[in-house]
């Protein structure tokens, strides 16, 4: 029987590779291939207040108008203003990334531009999709952020222990 689709969690490190790639790390490939259709297509977008990035599988691209809809109804509720297109771009504005079986992908530069990525990925489980981090960059982040910072200081140290074995 098939299940649907529950989401993203967890934590997960991942080291820049060798020819500029990253690996999506198992947990997560396999929830984007699920929620993919069985496509191995990661999506990736630069997230709209946080100095990172998300992704998440081909299904999200089903709930982006219902998502647009809400924001458009909350802002009128507010009495904010709402520019629909503008925000239709920015949700609308991710790349399609094959990934290999072993999860290994390839980033745009204008990406680990805007998430100022450098020598390795932190992912972190969001629901509907999970962020991407340069390290740095979360440990920026406020007190709201301490079970994320923490799991990835322990997981950048075990891959930086591991690395020293080799």
């Amino acid at each position: 029987m098939e299940q649907a689709f529950a989401g993203y969690s967890g934590q997960a490190y991942s080291p820049a590779g060798d020819k500029g790639r990253f690996v999506l790390p198992p947990l997560f490939r396999k929830a984007v291939k699920d929620s993919s259709g069985g496509s191995r297509t990661l999506c990736l977008a630069k997230h709209d207040r946080w100095n990172c990035l998300t992704g998440f599988g081909l299904s999200r691209r089903f709930e982006l108008e219902t998502q647009l809809d809400r924001e458009e109804e909350m802002a009128f509720k507010l009495g904010r203003e709402f520019d629909r297109e503008t925000r239709s771009s920015q949700l609308n504005g991710f790349v399609e990334i094959p990934f290999d079986d072993s999860g290994r992908f390839v980033m745009p530069d204008y990406l680990r531009g805007l998430g100022e990525i450098a020598d390795g990925l932190y992912f972190q489980g969001g629901g509907r999709f999970f962020t991407l981090w340069n390290p740095q960059e979360l440990m920026r982040m406020g007190d709201d952020w301490a079970a994320a910072k923490a799991a990835c200081q322990a997981l950048v140290s075990e891959a930086q222990a591991k690395g020293k074995k080799k």
